[in-house]
């Protein structure tokens, strides 16, 4: 029923009579401490569960024949122990000694024995070797399926765990299977409210998340919640999960305010089911830490992280992979706030952890030096941000199955540094490599091959091919209109784009009524101090520029200033508001002041990008055009020369900038 208070008084009272009314080594006794720290386990004083499972083992060890199969149940606590605590080489060692003892204590076919493979399945899992984690749950399922009736309830966890491990496999259709199976032999054995039934559902409800139907995963997780309050008291950890579960599908969907009412219904719960320091309560604070990070809001969403991580930091022992999860947590809500420094300190304390705790090649080693490469990424250091992402790359090909989208994942970073350095062909490369394993390993509505669309997309509109761009562009809207509801965030992204390339390709009536849509889904999904209103408005005022009507651009871009000169937010995104200033001041003929802004931004954009960047051109252009005006036609040339340059080191021939600039070098090389 989720009463461990209760259980721990009922079993401490059984353990005093006992001590008092049998011998120390009477294996009954042994029992009780099993007990015991079974309940300590469940509460997550994972140190105490150990004692008292040490304890039995203890007892255990002198009363009984050293084959005897209680010896190897001690052991698989004590595993089961070490392994909540993180320290998976020890885990692994009580879980062998459990095995060895069972294997020869027990017929080949005893379902102890399947469920001895069962744990050293889980063991593996931790470590991210999913291969042998594969087998030993195989070799489980094959005495099971001999030892019990087709419809045993045992037989259901067998398939979910083979299913869950496809799931970590990235293949996600075929865990659907399994879980099905688990399902079918549930409904069949067990009455139509019992948890397990709900447990089901619940994998059911994970698979499809991770599939990206969100609207099917919402009815399996409904389905699990319905069951489990009419079989669980309401205080019951299992109803807990089953709200986060809920709250994270909300938060993948953007319904972050949704998502936010579930995190809080499963804390309270957990607060009241709970001690004040189980890992538990720090998942809770850290699932509201990440819906309120997706919402911008980095002050709260980092004051519940703080609280996770304190839990977490008295809860487990010092080098638990949780307790990398939630230096990574702290660190990524440090980079989206643009402290930088900050971010790549926590993320390298994650990283400390993992190394300690992890195999070389485990899939959550990869996942850290990805970060470290995106923080390098978004400090405009490409170079080193290629260094990690390198790492991480190495070791994800070690780790995981060559279709799993973590990989796509992978050459899809590697594809936005260059694109960022602005080597669009590269670029191109990896995002095609990135969107085949996507289109192998995912249904074809899947969130991720919207966003392996846009990046197409991004590339196609920079290298000035805005026909495939915008192919790109319908592709994403298509699974974004199929998979979410209107007014997303994710639409953001989109529509921002499609504004991007109809002003490339001068239609502004169109261009303005994208960026808007983007203003619209911001100002109903973030705060409004969020760096992305900075973006949003800098781009309406460009089209208003464009259009003529000067004092609304310069409206606009003053909204975006007064964000992005008092927020943290990309550096990069600032010199695009003062080089947009700069050109409509140019307009406007008032050239001191579209001096000073266009200098401010290429200030920013030397520092942050490479010499040969196409955006560095574009301000040259600018700077060209403007001494042109005032007649200083050897500065003039001088900037021009450097966008040419760049634009034919870097552009297709025919781009439309290489153009715009060769038309002003002609325009300059006559005035000369």
């Amino acid at each position: 029923m989720g009463d461990y208070l209760k259980a721990l008084e009922f079993y401490e009272k059984t353990i005093k009579i006992k001590e008092k009314a049998m011998s120390s080594t009477d294996p009954d006794l042994a029992l009780s401490y099993n007990n015991l720290g079974g309940v300590y386990h469940n509460m997550g004083d994972y140190s105490k569960a150990l004692e008292f499972y040490e304890k039995s083992l203890k007892i255990r060890e002198k009363a009984l024949p050293p084959n005897h199969p209680h010896l190897g149940n001690s052991y698989a606590w004590i595993g089961a122990a070490y392994h909540a605590m993180g320290d998976y080489a020890k885990g692994h060692q009580f879980y062998e000694k459990a095995h060895k003892i069972r294997e020869k204590a027990l017929p080949p076919n005893h379902p102890d024995l399947g469920g001895s493979y069962s744990s050293m399945g889980a063991a593996y899992i931790a470590v991210g070797d999913y291969a042998k984690a594969l087998q030993s749950y195989e070799k489980a399922h094959k005495i099971l399926g001999k030892a019990l009736p087709p419809t045993h309830p045992d037989l259901a966890v067998s398939y979910n765990n083979i299913g869950q491990v496809n799931q970590y496999m990235g293949d996600y259709s075929k865990a659907v299977q399994y879980f099905e199976r688990a399902l079918q032999i549930r409904e069949k054995a067990l009455p139509p409210d019992h948890p397990d039934l709900g447990g089901s559902y619940s994998s059911m409800g994970a698979a499809y998340n991770a599939m990206g139907d969100y609207a099917k995963a919402l009815q399996f997780y409904d389905k699990a919640h319905r069951i489990f309050e009419k079989a669980l008291p309401p205080t019951h950890p299992d109803l807990a999960a089953s709200y986060n579960n809920i709250g994270q599908v909300n938060q993948n969907m953007g319904e972050y305010s949704k998502a936010v009412q579930y995190f809080e219904r499963a804390h309270k719960i957990r607060e009241k089911a709970l001690p004040s320091n189980h890992p538990d309560l720090g998942v809770s604070y850290s699932s509201m830490g990440a819906a309120y990070t997706a919402m911008g809001d980095y002050a709260k969403a980092l004051q519940f992280y703080d609280k996770a991580h304190r839990i977490f930091e008295k809860a487990l022992p010092s080098t638990h992979p949780d307790l990398a999860v939630s230096y990574n947590n702290i660190g990524q809500v440090n980079q989206n706030m643009g402290d930088y420094s900050k971010a790549i300190q926590y993320f390298e304390r994650a990283l400390q952890i993992r190394e300690k705790a992890l195999p070389s090649n485990h899939p959550n080693l990869g996942d850290s030096y990805n970060n470290i490469g995106q923080v390098y990424f978004d400090m405009g250091e490409y170079l080193k941000a290629l260094q990690f992402y390198d790492k991480a790359h190495k070791i994800l090909e070690k780790a995981l199955p060559p279709t799993h989208p973590d990989l796509a994942a992978s050459y899809s970073s590697v594809g936005g540094v260059y694109n960022a350095m602005g080597d669009y062909l590269k670029a191109l490369k990896f995002y095609e490599k990135s969107h085949k394993i996507l289109q192998k390993a995912l249904p074809p509505n899947h969130p991720l091959l919207a966003e392996s669309h846009l990046s197409f997309a991004a590339c196609h509109e920079k290298m000035g091919d805005y026909a495939a761009a915008l192919a790109a562009l319908q592709g994403t809207f298509e699974i974004q209109q199929r998979t979410l509801e209107e007014g997303n965030p994710a639409f953001a992204s989109t529509y921002s784009w499609f504004g991007k390339v109809y002003r490339s390709i001068k239609d502004y009536s169109k261009a303005l009524d994208y960026f808007e849509k983007v203003l619209a889904i911001d100002r109903k999904t973030l705060p409004e101090r969020h760096p992305y209103f900075g973006l949003s408005y800098t781009h309406i005022g460009d089209i208003h520029r464009l259009l003529g009507n000067y004092e609304k651009a310069l409206s606009f871009h003053r909204k975006a200033l007064n964000i992005q000169e008092n927020v943290q937010c990309d550096p990069t995104a600032r010199a695009t508001t003062y080089i947009n200033l700069g050109e409509t001041y140019r307009e406007m003929r008032d050239y001191s002041t579209a001096l000073t802004y266009n200098q401010k931004g290429l200030e920013i954009r030397e520092k942050q990008l490479p010499k040969n960047h196409p955006d560095l051109a574009v301000v040259y252009h600018n700077l060209a055009k403007l001494y042109l005006s005032t007649q200083r036609y050897s500065m003039a040339m001088k900037n021009i020369q450097q966008a040419v340059e760049i634009a034919q080191e870097k552009l297709p021939s025919k781009h439309p900038h290489l153009l715009d600039y060769k038309e002003t070098y002609e325009k300059i090389r006559k005035k000369m």
